[in-house]
């Protein structure tokens, strides 16, 4: 019986490896990058697709610019050479606040941002990225995998032809790096600070001047004055960025991004197109990229950070709890207030904050309690 079966298979592959060539020649030629739904199984197989990927981020930028990269090179080699993505970083094909619009209309295949960059086109969109004193990085990993998050963010992004899926997480960032000492808020009253997304209008509320701009446009409008103040990653991004050298002082915590998701999006139309299979290795994809960079740079901050206060002399400082207290006051009265403003924004927030307040009531008594447990002293 195992004999004869063996023997079926060996005549079965004669027969496919004949036919196929007679099935590619009736099916007409499939161009690279384009997908031929109506092709043979021989065709797709063979088809090479090359993509753009675009991001927000300056090119090859540790981690954040880096990460795109990876993703590139593990799904050619996962696909065998099939699917093949250049990477552009940002004001190479697009502006690097003009990610969404060109993914959505095909400019590029995939984009790679943060969701808040997009409020404007979408009220909702911070929750995918960072609120102000919410969720951790591991937390927001766990809220869009198991507890809802996903499903509410596809949901907005569909009618924009878009499909989102996390590329990345920062982990909590610094607040940032400043020209003036932060003692009490009336230090912030008039500072020109670039903080995007909900963190900047809670900053406008404290007195600040928020300014959204793209990354690679930070670094000159500090040296020159035209900000006093930006936020930006943590250490190790930072000190790649140079920030170091046009400020004083490095203020933490990250209040304002405790957990910053990245994004990766795809044009929905390209990625329906494609063989299930090649969807599956980007999907993939994107799943590695996300732990690697929040990986990364949980590995390589406190490095970064020795490099900073103790080679370069950075004054690290931490803001005031009266500060601190009052930022918070002020966050819950903004991100409250975004809730209301339609029928879906209010579905997410009502999804982030239960979720957020089953997480914070396990977390007292495990990672909260462990991290106190772990400061005591030793005998």
């Amino acid at each position: 019986m195992i004999r004869k079966y063996r023997l079926n298979i060996k005549a079965k592959k004669f027969f496919l490896a004949a036919l196929f060539p007679l099935l590619a020649a009736c099916g007409g030629e499939s161009q690279p990058g384009t997908a031929n739904p109506a092709g043979s199984f021989a065709e797709k197989e063979q088809t090479v697709y090359e993509w753009k990927l675009i991001t927000s981020w300056p090119k090859n930028l540790p981690a954040l610019g880096t990460s795109p990269e990876h993703f590139a090179d593990i799904v050619e080699k996962m696909s065998n050479g099939r699917m093949r993505i250049r990477v552009y970083g940002a004001n190479e094909l697009v502006g690097g606040l003009e990610v969404f619009d060109a993914v959505s209309q095909g400019v590029a295949e995939i984009g790679h941002s943060g969701a808040y960059y997009w409020q404007g086109k979408i009220p909702s969109t911070p929750f995918f990225s960072t609120i102000p004193f919410g969720l951790t990085g591991t937390e927001m990993n766990a809220w869009l995998s198991f507890g809802g998050g996903n499903e509410l963010w596809q949901e907005i992004y569909a009618p924009f032809n878009l499909i989102p899926m996390r590329g990345g997480n920062s982990g909590t960032q610094m607040f940032g790096w400043f020209n003036k000492e932060i003692n009490s808020l009336a230090d912030l009253q008039g500072l020109k600070m670039r903080i995007p997304g909900l963190g900047g209008e809670v900053f406008s509320r404290a007195g600040g001047t928020p300014v959204t701009m793209q990354v690679s446009e930070v670094f000159t409008a500090m040296q020159t004055g035209a900000l006093d103040a930006t936020e930006f990653v943590s250490p190790f991004n930072d000190m790649a960025a140079g920030y170091h050298t046009v400020a004083d002082y490095y203020y933490y915590p990250g209040w304002h991004e405790p957990g910053s998701t990245l994004e990766t999006i795809f044009n929905k139309t390209a990625f329906e197109a494609l063989p299930e299979d090649l969807q599956e290795i980007l999907k993939a994809g994107t799943e590695v990229m996300n732990q690697r960079l929040m990986d990364e740079l949980t590995a390589r901050n406190n490095e970064a950070l020795r490099v900073l206060t103790e080679e370069h002399g950075v004054e690290l400082r931490k803001l005031p709890d009266e500060v601190l207290i009052e930022l918070r006051t002020i966050s819950n009265e903004v991100v409250a207030e975004l809730a209301e403003t339609d029928e879906v924004t209010r579905r997410i927030y009502e999804s982030y904050k239960s979720f957020q307040a089953g997480v914070e009531n396990y977390h007292s008594i495990a990672e909260d309690a462990y991290v106190e447990a772990r400061k005591l002293p030793s005998n």
